[in-house]
């Protein structure tokens, strides 16, 4: 299994790894880079605006890395490839989880896998917790695209805090996502409103003026028409839901984007 240089951003780490495999595109390394993680079972909505967001990064020449699990993690790397690393739990010889077995195949082709374990080493509950501290380690900032309360992800979450790196967040309804909401309750994360302007400022363009808001129908719609009864004829009640989240702002009979 080739071997290679521990990169630079990994030995910022308090315990960073005594070895590491690769396979893949190792130049990828030398790109800007962010870290996308969440939950394995996340809702259609996190995994659609994840996808987007990673798309959009890759278009921008970012890579994306995350951990090659199923629902976020996934949704990351196919949004994102080539443009992508998987960081693995496992060693390099093993595709795991099997469900992703496809997608892991054409990271290592196109895209870069990294483990810092021997062959034949199979994952385990620690490891997991470990392969995450590498997944934030590389990086310059991490999104959390879902997570709850008791999710793996907040322990993404304490490596970046550690590092003094950014943790930015999807906005969710009530009872989803709790974890991120704590995040921001706390203060130590910050909501992305607009995927394509938060892809543009992280590789370091100017953003766009158009609103894309996860293709959000009610905002797209609000961005062109800023009077207050015709947005409440279209959508009704949802214009003041989304002032009572901070999406929008209602004053004078106008309605307008924050």
């Amino acid at each position: 299994m080739p071997r290679i240089d521990i990169p630079k951003e990994l030995l910022r780490l308090k315990n960073p790894p005594k070895q590491l495999f690769a396979i893949g595109k190792k130049e990828l390394l030398e790109c800007k880079k962010i870290a996308i993680v969440g939950s394995r079972k996340a809702l259609y909505y996190s995994k659609e605006a994840i996808q987007k967001l990673s798309s959009m990064l890759s278009l921008n020449q970012v890579v994306v890395v995350s951990g090659g699990a199923m629902g976020i993690d996934a949704a990351a790397h196919i949004g994102a490839f080539p443009n992508t690393i998987a960081v693995l739990a496992n060693s390099l010889d093993i595709f795991y989880p099997k469900i992703n077995y496809k997608l892991l195949k054409d990271i290592s082709e196109k895209g870069l896998l990294l483990s810092e374990y021997q062959p034949v080493t199979y994952a385990t509950n620690y490891s997991f917790v470990l392969r995450n501290r590498l997944v934030v380690g590389l990086c310059d900032a991490l999104v959390i695209g879902e997570a709850d309360l008791n999710s793996g992800s907040l322990r993404s979450a304490e490596f970046a805090l550690e590092l003094g790196i950014p943790i930015y967040v999807l906005p969710h309804r009530l009872n989803e996502s709790e974890g991120t909401k704590m995040l921001l309750r706390e203060g130590k994360a910050e909501e992305i409103w607009n995927l394509s302007n938060f892809a543009d400022t992280f590789a370091g363009k100017s953003p766009q003026k158009d609103v894309d808001a996860f293709s959000d129908e009610v905002l797209e719609f609000c961005a062109k028409n800023s009077d207050l009864n015709t947005c409440l004829r279209r959508f009704g009640e949802r214009i003041f839901e989304y002032e009572l989240e901070g999406k929008i702002k209602i004053a004078d009979m106008k309605v307008s984007l924050i």
